[in-house]
């Protein structure tokens, strides 16, 4: 039986020794950036139940430095300075 997208993206989320960004998610799998932003939070829910760590490096803006708090919910600008040169978010599951 195939894998769900999910199921591909936990996976590689289990996998990889680093945290990876969504769109080397996106290359890596040949999925959708969009769907892969969209099934993040359910993938953080299904982590806690099985009592496994999500591991979210933040987003930083590379204007002005401002780290923002973690979260699956991508930014698109600068709360600080309003730029919208960001990096990040990068995750990486762990059991």
């Amino acid at each position: 039986m195939a894998m769900s997208r999910r199921q591909k993206i936990i996976e590689l989320l289990l996998d990889v020794e680093q945290p990876i960004s969504i769109p080397e998610m996106a290359r890596i799998l040949k999925i959708d950036e969009e769907n892969i932003k969209n099934d993040l939070p359910r993938i953080l829910e299904l982590a806690r139940n099985k009592g496994w760590k999500l591991i979210i490096v933040p987003q930083r803006c590379k204007k002005c430095g401002h780290v923002f708090e973690p979260s699956v919910h991508i930014a698109s600008k600068c709360p600080s300075c309003g730029s919208q040169w960001l990096e990040g978010p990068w995750f990486k599951l762990e059991k």
